[in-house]
């Protein structure tokens, strides 16, 4: 299997980058599944819009025949959130979140030549079309709807303060590891939530093959640890957090859970 640190984000596509790292998290990863699915996807849109000369006129197609014809969709119900994120599972059941749903749109989107980029908007991916002397889209991977400058103004002061405002960067292009970190931040929440302690490892130690230093992360892996019942290696990440972030407010908590463990050693020795 391929080692994160072999992987150079930079050659890969978004959605080729999602794949490499989705088999090194989960060994039980279906890849093939996952590339013939999509094969039979890009066979299909390539004929719906294969009428359709105008530039914009194929990426409305392209959406109608994704939310429309095909159904996906945000998740509703009862469901575990990381069943939306995991790209297998969303092309069976057709529902996820605006990441995994932007990725899948954006990689169709991309190999029938439709010039759309990603834009991590402080509140949610979004998709970007880049044309040229054309009207430029903004759309809603969760449900493929099109977005107006309004409408995210609406999104900033409803969830980040009733004062934010709409700058211009918040719409210029995110990186591909930009993506992925947020993909797996989400995934790792949605892991430890849901208790499968051994893939939110995986997924940590992802974010930290990303970038080693970041305390938080390491902190959430100490975390982990402790749920694994790996204490004497919590306890090393936990004390790197508490000494690298001492104006946090959390690292009170994290101090105590410390002092806990340390307790435990005295009477276990």
């Amino acid at each position: 299997m391929t080692s994160l640190s072999n992987i150079d984000f930079s050659k890969l596509s978004l959605f080729e980058s999602v794949i490499a790292v989705s088999q090194i998290i989960r060994e039980d990863f279906p890849i093939n599944f996952v590339q013939s699915e999509l094969k039979k996807r890009i066979i299909e849109a390539e004929s719906y819009i294969a009428s359709t000369y105008e530039p914009n006129q194929k990426l409305k197609k392209l959406l109608e025949l994704f939310y429309h014809y095909w159904n996906f969709r945000g998740a509703s119900g009862i469901y575990k959130l990381s069943d939306t994120i995991w790209l297998d599972n969303v092309l069976k059941t057709r529902e996820g979140t605006a990441v995994s749903l932007g990725i899948l749109f954006l990689h169709i989107a991309q190999v029938l030549k439709l010039p759309l980029y990603p834009v991590m908007f402080p509140t949610q991916l979004i998709l970007k079309s880049d044309w040229i002397n054309q009207k430029k889209y903004l759309i809603n991977p969760f449900n493929g709807e099109i977005l107006d400058k309004h409408i995210l103004e609406v999104w900033l002061k409803g969830n980040i303060s009733p004062t934010a405002e709409l700058y211009e960067n918040d719409l210029y292009k995110a990186e591909s590891i930009t993506v992925i970190r947020k993909m797996l931040d989400i995934l790792k929440s949605a892991l430890m939530e849901e208790k499968k302690m051994e893939l939110a490892l995986n997924v940590t130690n992802a974010l930290l093959k990303i970038d080693p230093n970041d305390p938080y992360e390491i902190r959430d892996r100490g975390l982990i640890y402790i749920q694994l019942e790996c204490n004497h290696i919590a306890l090393t990440d936990l004390i790197h957090f508490v000494e690298h972030c001492p104006e946090d407010p959390i690292s009170e908590i994290i101090k105590l859970q410390i002092h806990a463990i340390e307790q435990k050693k005295v009477v276990l020795h």
